[in-house]
């Protein structure tokens, strides 16, 4: 039963259309992920289930005394308030409940000022805020930002084990698969609901593009037929001609598939010579912690190194060294004369909102060289997803997810031959976070990357450093399940909510396969005879041509007349049903039938060109 309806929602921000009659309906204890690029409205669909947003058309119709909590992509934080005062805000929980959850999420003093916190910290805060509250749906925007491994796999269980409704939008891949048992993708301002993890999402949206592809083939197979019997000027004189002509331009108004626009990248770098980055002995402590502790790296030519540990361990502040923003207390970094580094930071750099995105670019060079040869600027910003027009837009008018799409561009428009990337996952949608997976595969130069993301670190990682408390910085050959895979041989024994393997993360590659590219499903019974040189019909065959059409014509006749019998028991539950039941049986026998006479007047023109 569902306990909350999106119902034919519409949504237009200036000459761009978000939404589009989007339905769909949320049963009780639904855990469902929603996916789409930066720009597809997701936050926006978030804020407008929660009522944070009216849609332009359309309604979202919720259980009586339905009980919401909503985490927005960036919380409203107020001042002169405690981290505890804040949390519980007149909740009627007991202290214990709201401070196990504090410290489950690493805010061990909540007597502290709100004031006083980090952007991250007040992040966690905020999501502590909204989990102790009595909820029947949660809305999460971005949760797992701001949080290290073992606090995901905190929240993941605690997900799991909730009572009610989740509805949340994340780029954790992993996290995606542990938790949801749907998928909502918000694409070219529709929506798709997909029955699965993400695992199985992946799975089922390249079967359903694979079924719209060869719909469309066929449709524009039928589209040529009849172009051709309508030029050979056929009139409307008869029912079942009058019928072909209306499927003719319902046939020219369709619309092909829509394909997703994708960053593209091409793997650029500068020549690295033979000596490369080397930390010997190396350490480094703020206000008497010890943060790095006698660490002692040598990077490899093409290595890609993942940097992970608890939040406030060290990991930026090693990245600063190897970068040598920053320097050891002790010990030595060294760089080799041909290095060239370009670091992506946890957060994007302050931009004059009045420079415009292509003056942004330019600013770090007009022309990159690639394999192919130079490419412009404007070529590469195409390639990020900024069109023409777009390229003359002031920053200012940029979605934050925009400015990080643009400020990872400016990082490779540098040329590098090594990359320092600090939490590149935050604030990139999915899609994105893949073809960057791909690039950094075939980057020429070392890789170095602080990610909590366990999905993107068994992607591109080769070489794990794991902070392992009191400075001490450990290496570990492979990605993220490898590591942990090691970790557990070493100690024997799985430590409590840690992540393995069994929650989901595969090992190597991580990314789920995409379905065989079987055959399509035939019910035309013959189509492959074409190709083995059949060039006559059967008696079977001379038969079925000759009543085919007007079969399909009396099937489109038949659609009709329940289509308006439908409109005319919508208050009648158990005979709509049947007639619902009934239009759907209808609709399959029409598919098949169009199918059938494809093949037919494809074999009957075959068989008249042959005797030509």
């Amino acid at each position: 039963m569902n306990i909350l309806n999106i119902e034919h929602i519409s949504l237009v921000y200036g000459d761009k259309v978000i939404f589009d009659d989007l339905s769909a309906g949320v049963e009780a204890r639904d855990k469902i992920g929603i996916i789409g690029i930066n720009g597809a409205g997701k936050s926006t669909l978030l804020k407008v289930v929660a009522g944070k947003e009216v849609p332009d058309g359309g309604q979202v119709v919720r259980q009586n005394n339905l009980r919401i909590a909503y985490l927005p992509q960036m919380p409203d934080y107020p001042d002169d308030v405690s981290l505890m005062d804040y949390v519980e805000d007149g909740n009627g929980l007991s202290g214990g409940e709201a401070a196990a959850i504090l410290n489950s999420l690493g805010l061990t003093d909540p007597g502290a000022a709100l004031s006083t916190l980090s952007g991250g910290q007040k992040k966690r805060a905020a999501l502590a805020r909204v989990l102790v509250l009595p909820s029947d749906v949660l809305i999460l925007d971005e949760p797992t930002n701001h949080l290290d491994q073992e606090m995901i796999s905190w929240l993941e269980d605690y997900l799991s084990r909730y009572r009610g409704v989740v509805l949340m939008v994340t780029h954790d891949r992993y996290f995606l698969d542990k938790v949801t048992n749907k998928i909502w993708e918000v694409s070219h301002g529709r929506l798709y609901t997909y029955e699965a993890n993400y695992s199985g999402f992946l799975e089922q949206k390249a079967a359903r593009q694979e079924m719209e592809e060869a719909s469309w083939r066929k449709k524009k197979s039928i589209l040529r037929i009849e172009l051709e019997w309508a030029a050979r000027g056929c009139r409307a004189r008869s029912t079942k001609q009058k019928a072909r002509l209306m499927r003719l331009e319902d046939l020219k108004n369709a619309r092909a598939p829509e394909e997703e626009a994708t960053v593209q990248m091409e793997s650029v770098g500068s020549r690295m010579g033979k000596k490369t980055i080397e930390l010997s002995h190396v350490t480094k402590a703020y206000e008497g912690e010890t943060y790095i502790r006698d660490f002692s790296y040598i990077f490899l030519k093409n290595q890609r190194v993942g940097i992970i540990g608890p939040n406030g361990c060290g990991k930026s502040t090693l990245l600063k060294l190897i970068s040598g923003t920053l320097a050891p207390d002790s010990g030595q970094v060294e760089t080799g004369d041909t290095i060239r580094m370009s670091v992506f930071s946890q957060t994007v750099p302050d931009m004059d909102g009045r420079m415009r995105v292509i003056d942004y670019i330019k600013d770090v060079a007009e022309y990159l060289p690639t394999k192919d040869g130079l490419i412009s600027a404007t070529t590469m910003l195409e390639r990020f997803l900024f069109d023409s027009g777009m390229q003359y837009t002031p920053l200012s008018k940029l979605s934050g997810g925009e400015k990080r799409r643009l400020y990872l561009l400016k990082t490779l428009m540098e040329a590098p031959n090594v990359l320092l990337l600090d939490e590149p996952g935050n604030d990139l949608d999915i899609p994105t976070l893949t073809i960057l997976e791909d690039y950094l595969l075939s980057f020429s130069g070392i890789v170095a990357v602080v990610s909590h993301d366990r999905y993107f670190l068994d992607n591109v990682a080769d070489r794990i450093l794991a902070f392992e408390g009191d400075g001490r910085i450990a290496s570990y050959e492979g990605g993220y399940t490898d590591y942990r895979e090691a970790i557990e041989k070493k100690t024997a024994s799985q430590p409590e909510n840690a992540p393995s393997p069994a929650d989901g993360a595969p090992s190597g590659r991580g990314k789920a396969p995409a379905p065989d590219g079987a055959a399509e499903v035939d019910s035309r019974k013959g189509w492959k005879e074409k190709g083995t040189g059949k060039k006559r019909f059967s008696y079977k065959e001379q038969k079925e041509y000759e009543t085919i059409e007007e079969t399909i014509s009396g099937l489109e006749e038949k659609l009709s007349v329940l289509e308006e019998d439908i409109a005319r028991h919508a208050t009648e539950p158990q005979k709509l049903e049947e007639l619902m039941a009934e239009k759907e049986q209808t609709e399959q026998e029409l598919s098949e039938k169009m199918d059938r006479w494809v093949y037919l007047q494809e074999l009957y023109e075959e068989i008249t060109s042959a005797k030509a």
